[in-house]
């Protein structure tokens, strides 16, 4: 049986690691892929991309929480599914601010744009971030299949009369306020920043600062925008302690020591008998 080793360009100075990040290019990513076919997804070089997976599973599970479960819960007690309501003594010192509506779309944008990238040009960054993804949000199902929460801070008369208070009222519209302790938009922020913070492409001060400032606003928007109650964010941030220790130490550090590959820039040094 053979098995390849992949290898990545350890920088030891200033110019070896600009080497590295130049070749992070969209050349090096169709030359990486150009043999990517459905009987070799699960190889070494392309496993990465089977963490994907994740988001319609999950989907489909969140959808079967939100709609299916209260369901059959009626069809088989004949009682519709009593929510714990989660709320905060916290929660009446926090004013709605339509401001926030802002950074908490955003959201969609901070997570999809690491997917694209970890694709593109960054492995490890999207190991990371998926395996934290698959374990916090795994485990926030399954609190919500055991103990339904809800929350009921929405304003039923917004201060301001405004395009953002629009925004948020659609937002009401489209979205339960079920299922939301742990909040899942806090730990998807999470994920994202602690991926970006380890990458190893995405280097300096700059890429920091953004990837801990966006996870503080699009943190701060969910209470501010009454979507999710303080105790959403503190359990959310317990569940991301618990969890990336087991991501880092754990899952990625033995992804690492059996060879996979960092970037498309990596190439195999050589084959192993």
């Amino acid at each position: 049986m053979r098995t390849v080793k992949w290898v990545l360009p350890m920088p030891h100075n200033a110019q070896k690691q600009k080497e590295v990040v130049e070749k992070m290019s969209l050349k090096a990513t169709w030359i990486y892929y150009r043999d990517l076919r459905p009987s070799n997804i699960g190889s070494v070089k392309y496993r990465h991309l089977l963490l994907l997976l994740f988001w319609p599973i999950f989907g489909l599970v969140f959808m079967t929480l939100e709609h299916g479960v209260p369901i059959l819960w009626e069809w088989i007690t004949g009682k519709a599914l009593i929510y714990q309501e989660v709320v905060s003594v916290l929660d009446a010192y926090i004013p709605f601010c339509e401001w926030f509506a802002i950074p908490y779309y955003f959201w969609f944008v901070f997570l999809v744009g690491m997917v694209i990238y970890g694709v593109l040009f960054d492995f490890r960054a999207l190991r990371h971030y998926m395996w934290f993804v698959i374990l916090t949000y795994t485990a926030t199902a399954i609190i919500y299949l055991i103990w339904p929460n809800m929350q009921a801070l929405r304003p039923v008369d917004f201060p301001r009369d405004n395009l953002l208070t629009d925004i948020v009222k659609g937002l009401y519209d489209f979205d339960t306020n079920t299922n939301v302790c742990p909040s899942i938009h806090v730990l998807g922020s999470l994920g994202v920043c602690f991926a970006g913070l380890h990458s190893r492409t995405l280097k300096g001060w700059g890429w920091k600062s953004f990837f801990v400032i966006s996870t503080v606003l699009i943190t701060a928007s969910t209470v501010f925008l009454k979507q999710h109650s303080i105790l959403d964010v503190f359990a959310a941030l317990l569940l991301g302690a618990i969890c990336y220790p087991l991501v880092l130490f754990v899952i990625c550090r033995r992804e690492d020591e059996h060879g996979l590959p960092f970037t498309p820039a990596d190439l195999p040094a050589k084959e192993l008998t």
